[in-house]
């Protein structure tokens, strides 16, 4: 007897060839793995806040003051909002109307918070010594209109981003030392190509000004460098900063930029951006899908997706590619986040927030079993071929998960590699823990396909690997 052995490779990796590499995972769903490893069905979020309006939240951010204090912003509809400390009630900021539905983009130089829209005046706050320290914000004079915005060597950089002639395609700088003189040493540098400016931001030491056609250009303060790309980010929201390397979404998949050039990050993922069925991400959801890093981990939602090797569609998809181990996972929340942030808690924990269409706010817990009470569907779907074409008996599947996980499991013999033809039969539960199942009398094919789900909302799974026995019959 020959025994088929399987090899852990990274989630969602799509280069299927039956010559590479065996026990492949095709897809995945509500699923990470932890740091030794272990694949796990995820953790839950909880609410945060209240809802104020009933309006989508657009954006949120924080602002750490100088001496510690913590605000966290929230915008929606057209106002503006603030919780002290991250725990108190969303309370309108003064001079918190802005345009409606617009997203809103921050810089802090000095203590002191600006903000706009790009449509809506500019405005600021200054923090620690004033009395509505981040609660009430006043116009700045001279300040452009705009919504993307920057600190760089002492000044404040700004661009407009709206769909408006003119001024689109400029990068305005504040005075050196401040972000509310826009007066005196003062000035504007045209960025050029078509299109408008539409995100910008530091990294290694410069400021990279991206238009939306994709391209991007270098300012070291006196010299403005064309990248010779057309790979910068499509949507300005769906930019991640982990460690000084951002991550963001382009119409040719999902790039990292360090200081240099623009590097694909998600090959294995490619049938789910685009493929040739069209069934990848929608073309308008390119420029405002929103994204963020937490920890170690970057977050982008991208709306309805069928991947068109699996024939599997997730409705509000969000990509989650963990950086430290190159792995791509595949998410989804009962409530579809429309914006991203992250905050410091009292505590000094890191912790992820999202907003929802219907201007609900939701926190991610390590302890919630459940997406706010809705129960939470997960799979992990995997491709074994024992390093060969031949026909084989399958025997037995043996497999080692948590005592008491409710997960089940389903298998699929085929003699060819498309999954979407599969018949699954279900072999068993996972509750004892280790497990050990005998196949269905018959069981003959070149490929086994298998499957881990589960649904639930007070319970999570881990698996730790399977064994199979299987005879190697020859050619059929």
């Amino acid at each position: 007897m020959a025994k088929v052995p399987t090899f852990k490779v990274g989630a969602l990796n799509l280069a299927l060839n039956p010559l590479l590499g065996d026990g492949q995972i095709l897809q995945s769903l509500n699923v990470e793995r932890d740091g030794v490893g272990v694949y796990r069905k995820r953790a839950g979020y909880i609410s945060y806040l209240g809802t104020p309006d009933n309006a989508e939240v657009t954006t949120l951010f924080s602002w750490k003051q100088n001496d510690d204090t913590l605000i966290n912003y929230r915008k929606s509809g057209s106002l503006l909002y603030y919780s002290a400390s991250g725990t108190g009630a969303w309370t309108i900021c003064g001079g918190g109307t802005l345009t409606n539905n617009s997203h809103v983009g921050h810089a802090i130089l000095d203590n002191i918070l600006i903000l706009g829209d790009g449509t809506a005046a500019s405005r600021h706050s200054v923090g620690t010594t004033a009395g509505a320290a981040g609660t009430s914000f006043t116009n700045t004079t001279g300040a452009p209109l705009a919504e993307h915005w920057e600190d760089y060597q002492g000044r404040v950089y700004a661009a407009r981003g709206t769909a408006v002639t003119g001024t689109n395609t400029d990068l305005f700088y504040s005075a050196a030392g401040t972000a509310t003189n826009w007066t005196t040493d003062s000035s504007s540098i045209r960025i050029p190509g078509a299109g408008r400016v539409n995100t910008i931001f530091k990294s290694n030491d410069r400021l990279i000004s991206n238009k939306d056609a994709g391209q991007q250009f270098r300012w070291d303060g006196y010299n403005l460098v064309d990248l010779a790309t057309n790979l910068g980010p499509s949507s300005p929201y769906s930019v991640g900063n982990i460690e000084d390397y951002r991550i963001y979404l382009n119409r040719l998949g999902f790039f990292g930029y360090g200081g240099d050039r623009p590097k694909l990050l998600s090959r294995a993922i490619e049938r789910q951006i685009y493929n040739d069925s069209g069934s990848g991400i929608a073309g308008t959801t390119f420029a405002n899908a929103p994204g963020i890093a937490y920890k170690y981990d970057y977050f982008c939602g991208v709306g309805t997706i069928t991947d068109d090797l699996t024939d599997y569609t997730i409705d509000n998809c969000i990509m989650k590619y963990n950086i430290r181990d190159n792995e791509w996972f595949n998410w989804k929340f009962a409530n579809r986040p429309t914006a991203f942030g992250t905050y410091q808690d009292a505590s000094g924990n890191q912790q992820m927030i999202f907003g929802d269409s219907g201007g609900q706010c939701y926190q991610l817990s390590g302890t919630a079993l459940s997406d706010n009470g809705n129960a939470i569907e997960s799979l992990l779907m995997g491709f074994i071929h024992g390093n060969s074409l031949d026909d084989k008996k399958w025997n037995w599947i043996r497999g080692m998960f948590n005592p008491g996980s409710r997960a089940k499991i389903q298998i699929a013999i085929s003699d060819t590699i498309t999954p979407r033809t599969l018949k699954w039969q279900d072999i068993g539960d996972t509750k004892d823990g280790v497990v050990e199942y005998r196949f269905p009398q018959g069981s003959r094919g070149k490929f086994l396909f298998w499957k881990i789900y589960e649904l639930s909302k007070d319970s999570r799974w881990r698996w730790w690997g399977w064994e199979f026995d299987a005879e190697v019959e020859g050619h059929g």
